[in-house]
């Protein structure tokens, strides 16, 4: 079967789908707003909004991940050390990374590189496991073993209001000037414009004791120095139209990152690596239609085409000098349908279609096909469940290669909530999921750490939790909310990346088979006290057991896989009271090894970081102001997340920002 007879049968499929419905959502037309039955709370997501949000408001978005259970990070150091995140030991490339509904890919490297994007213009981060409970959204996003959400901010005006201005700077240690500026304007009733703009510079120098013993516990080095070659110099802006329709919505945005910085090397027996230097150039244009075709009915349309270009140089005289430029282009084309059948059963079918060509170095283009059908049902409150079942069609060419045999693959998911009692409010979940992707362009074709022999990777999912909550709306107790998940993960094939010696490029293997196995806890706390004094708590906690079992005459059989830690935990404190708001967050990740074998020579020891910040909101005029100061790693601890990549010491940031 040729990709053209699958196109054309996909194709087929899913107009035939919309062919056949006869209906949907409701939308109020006088006050242009859609609403929609859903089902998002069959398992809810972590998020972080407004005021929690806020205290995060100068770091980028994988230090807001942080703070979600479940997550893993990894940070090379700095403002523009490179930071990715995997949820559940599954692996950064089973994480989506979705920006206004539609993924942020790579498929060179699969890497997402969070620490380009800013929270400066982000109204909300979600993290969900599985799925998003939505089930009217674009074939990929069903293919994920998780998924972030990272949502900008709408453009709201006043009653009578035209445009809205806000400016935003701030500076702190290693020389650090952070400028930006967001303007909206109201272009009509029903269309509004935005505008984001932000400019970011650093030198990343900052101080670092380094402290390693030998496997005897003799002491090998005790160094104090000034990390070098951690600089940054990065401009961003974005910009997007939305519009209302009478039976519909429509948005269309435009986002770009150009960025110069050094790549901060290991830090391997007292031998200092400073010559690798990053370019990139990140481009991409997307656009989202949706409409209400009758009372049943409702149709999505998304569309994106993204260029990324990125210069990778290593000058350093111990090594091969390397002066690579890695071009890629992205098609991306999405149609959903939604029928609700009865009150309470809804159904959808999408098809994606993707392109993606690596030029320059190598040469290599691939093309993917999603097909996706899903329902979901309930019973009130009592009981809600989704189903979904994903088609996964792939092939991928090379210049100086055969063509790649075609790939396919079927995944299922299953998703239920029960609430047996009226009150309290307690409510059972659970959910199965395979998920399955492919080897980059890196995993399979790089010369110097790619593995041409890697296999797809394949997951199965299986995770139970609890929900309680109690919401008041009178006296000093106000919520509290209690979740608990336990959950397995057998991944077939895992791809593991790790860095050896250079940073830009990582070594790949499978493991063949791993077992995971964890429990994650969340709670909050909100309380009104007199004199209208705020106080919230949010605190996670996780516990993993990821362990290598794929062949038990290995060294390592049944040892936890690099990186992941078996204990780790996070809190949020805020106290409010008339415009001041004080925050103190805590991070705690525990004792790891670095490679395969769980050996004390391999061993990585825990490390916390505590973070306190202070924040006033006043007004002059008309004119709102809000002005922030910042101390991070309050107690200057010294730290690792990646073994020989140090970490910054205590360092402080202050910001000012004025609205108009």
């Amino acid at each position: 079967m040729n990709r053209n007879t699958i196109f054309i049968l996909l194709t087929g499929f899913l107009c035939g789908t919309a062919a056949a419905s006869t209906a949907p959502d409701s939308i109020n037309l006088d006050e242009v707003t859609v609403t929609a039955q859903t089902y998002k709370d069959v398992i809810p997501a972590q998020t972080l909004k407004g005021k929690e949000l806020d205290a995060l408001r100068t770091h980028s978005v994988a230090d807001a991940l942080r703070f979600f259970s479940g997550v893993q990070l990894k940070d090379y150091g700095g403002v523009g050390g490179i930071k990715t995140v995997n949820i559940r030991s599954m692996g950064t490339n089973h994480m989506g990374v979705y920006y206004n509904g539609i993924e942020l890919g790579n498929a060179q490297n699969g890497q997402v590189d969070l620490g380009k994007y800013s929270l400066e213009n982000i109204e909300s981060v979600s993290l969900y496991n599985g799925q998003k409970s939505e089930i009217f959204q674009s074939a990929r996003e069903f293919g994920s073993a998780g998924s972030i959400y990272l949502t900008s901010r709408f453009p709201l005006f006043a009653e009578g209001e035209k445009a809205r201005l806000r400016a935003s700077l701030r500076a702190g240690s290693f020389d650090l000037f952070d400028a930006s500026v967001t303007f909206d304007y109201r272009l009509s009733h029903n269309v509004s414009f935005s505008f984001n703009g932000e400019w970011l510079t650093s030198s990343g120098k900052y101080k670092f004791r380094y402290r390693r013993v030998t496997p005897s516990g003799d002491l090998a080095y005790d160094t104090t120095a000034v990390r070098q070659n951690g600089d940054i110099d990065a401009v961003r802006f974005e910009a997007g139209l939305h519009g209302f329709l009478n039976r519909g919505r429509w948005k269309a945005f435009v986002y770009h990152y150009n960025s110069e910085r050094g790549v901060p090397g290991a830090i391997v027996n007292n031998v200092w690596r400073r010559g690798e230097r990053l370019w990139d150039r990140n481009t991409f244009v997307q656009g989202m239609w949706e409409y209400n075709v009758t009372p049943r009915w409702d149709m999505k349309i998304n569309a994106k085409y993204a260029y990324d270009y990125t210069r990778y140089v290593n000058n350093d005289d111990k090594l091969i000098h390397v002066d690579n430029i890695y071009k890629q282009k992205e098609v991306y084309l999405s149609c959903a349908a939604k029928v609700i059948v009865l009150p309470n059963w809804e159904w959808s079918a999408a098809y994606d279609f993707q392109w993606n060509g690596l030029s320059e170095y190598k040469s290599v283009h691939r093309t993917t096909h999603w097909l996706s059908t899903a329902t979901a049902f309930s019973l009130g409150d009592c009981f809600k469940a989704q189903a979904s079942a994903l088609l996964t069609a792939v092939n991928e060419e090379r210049r100086d290669r055969d063509e790649a045999p075609d790939k396919f693959k079927f995944t299922p998911g299953v998703f239920m909530s029960v609430k047996p009692f009226r009150r309290p409010n307690l409510v059972v979940r659970a959910f199965y999921k395979h998920s399955y992707r492919m080897p980059t362009f890196n995993d399979l074709y790089y010369t110097d750490m790619g593995n041409a022999y890697l296999k797809p990777e394949t997951a199965i999912q299986y995770n139970a939790g609890l929900l309680y909550d109690i919401s008041r709306s009178k006296g000093a107790f106000r919520f509290f909310s209690i979740g608990t998940d336990i959950y397995y993960n057998e991944v077939r094939d895992k791809i593991v990346a790790y860095p050896k010696g250079q940073q830009f490029r990582w070594t790949m293997l499978n493991l063949g088979k791993v077992h995971i196995r964890g429990i994650d806890v969340q709670t909050q706390l909100t309380f009104r006290l007199p004199a209208e004094i705020d106080l919230t708590g949010k605190f996670q906690y996780t516990y993993q057991e990821a362990i290598d079992v794929t062949n038990p005459a290995d060294n390592y059989y049944r040892h936890q896989i690099p990186y992941i830690p078996w204990h780790s935990f996070s809190a949020i404190c805020m106290a409010g009271w008339r415009g001041w708001t004080l925050n103190y967050s805590y991070i705690y990740t525990g004792e790891r090894y670095n490679q395969q074998e769980n050996i004390r020579y391999n061993y990585t020891q825990p490390w916390y970081t505590s973070d306190l910040s202070l924040l006033k909101e006043f007004q002059i005029g008309k004119v709102k102001m809000r002005a922030t100061a910042e101390i991070n790693n309050l107690f200057s601890q010294d730290y690792d997340v990646i073994l020989n990549y140090p970490m910054p010491k205590r360092n402080y940031r202050f910001g000012l920002t004025i609205e108009i």
